[in-house]
């Protein structure tokens, strides 16, 4: 009974505040006291728990006890909501209690009155949710979740948790970590004839996945449309702002989808979706993470149709203005990120590059029949970060999966699929934290993903 009382306490978060009290109702508050100022009769506590990057000021008496509260330390109070000077909510606190020490003269990394360079911060990870911009960044985060769950199971997408550990390498770069217990033991007990050592525990080499998409595929051939939203893992060499090793993926796989044009319409209808959830839910959050980034505000690509290019017409963009690029310009390699924010200011809106070289893709994307030199497979770039998503048209002719030059010898079951009832399918895949960037500024994807993973960085 005590647990269930508790649960239903008066204690209300700050951000709940200002739209669900006036002033004279009484209730009581917790938080970090993050700033003191003491006068003559009472003390000014500037608190936060985590819901807002705003402040929440207490008035306290001062008194002996109350004499002794410093930043940093936490806080319980009770008392009445009065309107500021300033027109904001304060609480004139009949009863604090102080909850635990702050000792932030004992060792503690980040000075309340300073703000901290974000390398500064990542040294610290345990503690950085603490400072106001990564505490913003996380519940921005928290709500782009929520607002993709939401959106997809309006539209009857059914969410499938596909699988971190995977045999497959799905684009098949190579980028994939090896998974393989730490016990040598262990591998010895369970190793079998005709099984390598290190295989014996899966007896086959194992890997963390870089994609949930053929997961999703199979998914899809039985209950319709389908999305994951799941962590990747690219073993890559780059310190980039733009990588990570261990980053989120929202993935999904459409049925009965045959144009590569209806498939960017649905990507451009969903993100401008999510990102209107987004801007309502959290606007406050938004803004003050863009104003600590010193980003624009306006997000401008949410107000204009998206443009639609071919490669070929993209590619000759780029070569008639290569001079104006550090990067090299290679017909057999893609676009250089340079490349790619340069064709979005070029055409004055995000763009969608569709058809692409077939040696320049992944094995499972459909090949154009009236030109086998082209794939149906489409990039989203945008402002700022480049390339967004990618997706594709999957290749549904059994004979001619299989016979794919990069086709993985140990994927007889993805032909499988096209072989018992197979159906057109297409889908693309975006890097949730590059999603975030775009949102909010900020230049290093480290900053938008609680515990960064990044080559020779691992911590906590």
């Amino acid at each position: 009974m005590f647990l269930i009382r508790r649960y239903y306490s008066s204690v209300k978060r700050i951000a709940q505040i200002a739209g669900a009290n006036k002033a004279g109702d009484t209730l009581q508050v917790q938080g970090w006291i993050k700033n003191v100022r003491r006068l003559k009769n009472n003390i000014f506590l500037d608190i936060n728990d985590g819901s807002t990057s705003d402040k929440f000021q207490l008035v306290v008496p001062r008194t002996l006890e109350t004499q002794k509260l410093t930043a940093g330390s936490v806080v319980s109070a009770v008392g009445r909501v009065q309107v500021a000077p300033n027109g904001h909510y304060e609480l004139h606190a009949e009863n604090v209690q102080s909850i635990a020490e702050g000792h932030l003269q004992d060792g503690y990394p980040f000075s309340p009155k300073q703000q901290h360079a974000p390398e500064y911060v990542r040294e610290h990870l345990h503690l950085r949710s603490r400072i106001d911009y990564i505490a913003a960044q996380m519940r921005v985060r928290h709500k782009a979740q929520k607002a993709i769950h939401d959106y997809m199971d309006e539209l009857n997408f059914v969410q499938i948790n596909t699988p971190i550990l995977t045999t497959n390498d799905c684009e098949g770069a190579g980028e994939v970590f090896r998974v393989q217990p730490e016990s040598a033991q262990l591998l010895k007990q369970m190793s079998r004839p005709n099984v390598p050592v290190e295989e014996s525990y899966f007896d086959q080499k194992a890997f963390l996945s870089v994609s949930g998409q053929l997961h999703l595929e199979a998914m899809s051939y039985g209950l319709g449309n389908t999305y994951t939203f799941a962590p990747a893992f690219r073993a890559e060499n780059s310190k980039s702002p733009l990588h990570l090793a261990e980053f989120y993926m929202f993935e999904a796989e459409l049925v009965y989808m045959e144009q590569l044009d209806e498939l960017a319409a649905f990507i451009e209808c969903t993100l401008k979706e999510i990102t209107k959830r987004l801007l309502n839910s959290s606007a406050s959050d938004l803004h003050f993470c863009q104003s600590r980034a010193n980003a624009s505000s306006d997000l401008d690509w949410m107000q204009v149709p998206w443009k639609v290019m071919s490669y070929d017409e993209a590619l000759a963009v780029v070569v008639a203005n290569r001079d104006k690029f550090k990067t090299l310009v290679s017909a057999d390699d893609g676009f250089s990120k340079e490349q790619e924010l340069f064709l979005v200011a070029h055409c004055g809106a995000p763009v969608f590059v569709l058809n692409w070289p077939t040696q320049q893709k992944p094995f499972y994307m459909k090949v154009s029949r009236s030109d086998p030199q082209r794939v149906h497979a489409l990039d989203l770039l945008m402002p700022s970060v480049g390339e967004l998503c990618g997706g594709s048209l999957r290749e549904s002719d059994a004979e001619l999966l299989s016979k794919h030059p990069k086709f993985p010898k140990d994927l007889s079951w993805y032909v499988e699929l096209r072989k018992y009832g197979g159906l057109p399918t297409g889908g693309f895949g975006m890097g949730f934290e590059r999603y975030l960037q775009l949102l909010t500024g900020v230049k290093n994807i480290r900053d938008v993903i609680p515990y960064p993973r990044y080559p020779h960085s691992c911590k906590m």
